[in-house]
């Protein structure tokens, strides 16, 4: 078994390193594995502290996104990946590695296709949640919930856990930011893949500035949730 472990970032110098500090200092070297950094264009010095780690034991790649958009980001470390599983982990240390170790066993020891994490159920735990993003996310997952009637009430988070072969199969993506996070987990869903639904840690951003927008991004969020209902609306034909 193996993972691939993708990192986007953009303008990441404030933290990426204690990211990557993290993920050397942890299990990820006990296991076959990869770590795929996604440059979108970054015009910091995030690149200069990233090449620091090759000499680390991380397998590490960088790889430059050739379209600018965390989506293209995503889309471009999928087709990049080499391995069974493909975990997508944000640059900002918000997810967990004792979390993903989770994520990798369950879908090493059980036949899901997919790993989503919720910070809204039982065992959950949430830090630092600005709470303007809070509601926004909770009003925005129920709607999700109640047109596509899933149980899964936290579509919108990035970090989960997919089979690399399953992940091809949702392609062409049609996201270029941070929708993309949106459509993948509902094509799983629609087109009825299994998946686990597992409580997860986040803990809000401490360094650096957040590139999500709502205002600029609510077109791009209501495009692949409409994208994605009709394909759900055809495949039941």
């Amino acid at each position: 078994m193996s993972l691939s472990i993708i990192i986007p970032v953009k303008n990441e110098e404030k933290i990426i390193e204690e990211t990557l500090k993290h993920f050397a200092n942890s299990w990820i070297k006990e296991i076959e594995s990869e770590i795929i950094i996604i440059d979108d264009f970054s015009d910091d010095a995030t690149l200069e502290k990233i090449k620091k780690f090759h000499d680390q034991n991380l397998n590490l790649k960088i790889i430059q996104n050739k379209k600018p958009g965390l989506g293209s980001a995503i889309s471009m470390g999928i087709e990049n990946s080499s391995k069974q599983f493909v975990a997508i982990f944000m640059a900002d240390l918000s997810d967990s590695i004792i979390d993903l170790k989770e994520y990798y066993t369950i879908i090493n020891n059980h036949k899901c296709d997919a790993i989503f994490g919720s910070r809204f159920i039982k065992g959950s735990v949430v830090k630092n949640y600005p709470f303007s993003k809070y509601i926004l996310n909770r009003i925005a997952n129920n709607i999700i919930s109640l047109i596509f009637f899933v149980k899964y009430n936290d579509c919108t988070n990035a970090f989960k856990i997919y089979k690399k072969s399953t992940l091809l199969k949702l392609f062409p993506l049609v996201s270029d930011n941070y929708n993309i996070f949106l459509e993948l987990p509902l094509k799983i869903i629609c087109r009825k893949y299994n998946y686990k639904i597992i409580p997860i840690s986040w803990n809000g951003r401490k360094k650096g500035i957040t590139k999500f927008n709502f205002k600029e991004l609510r077109s791009k969020y209501i495009f692949t949730m409409l994208y994605c209902l009709l394909e759900k609306i055809l495949l039941k034909k």
